[in-house]
């Protein structure tokens, strides 16, 4: 895993990436969290949606609803990009439309993308 942080419009944001999966479970996302979070002094987080297990886009698994419960909990921003057009699921398409609505959470299709919402939404 490499972890890049970089300043956009004066926010601290790590932008992740990996050859393989960061995020398997909740735990791993909660390590990932702590780590952006202790290392480099920031609550802002970008990683692409390949760096995912694909049960955390399987609302029913609850996966999902963990890590993000786990992202408010300990104040850590998080978007995501890459491409959702595969996804069939409404729960799943109201899930990411209400994220985007929000602050803290976010899926968009470009990293440039992610980091724009993050400094835009504080």
């Amino acid at each position: 895993m490499n972890i890049e942080y970089i300043k956009d419009n004066g926010m601290d944001i790590a932008v992740v990436s990996s050859d393989g999966k960061v995020i398997v479970d909740t735990q791993s996302a909660l390590d990932l969290a702590m780590t952006v979070k202790y290392e480099a002094g920031t609550a802002n987080l970008v990683l692409d949606k390949r760096l995912i297990c694909e049960d955390f886009f399987i609302l029913s698994t609850g996966v999902a609803g963990e890590i993000l419960q786990k992202f408010v909990n300990y104040h850590v921003r998080a978007a995501i990009y890459g491409d959702y057009s595969h996804y069939t699921s409404k729960p799943l398409k109201d899930f990411i439309y209400e994220s985007n609505q929000g602050k803290n959470f976010f899926f968009v299709a470009t990293k440039e993308e992610a980091i724009q919402k993050l400094t835009q939404t504080q």
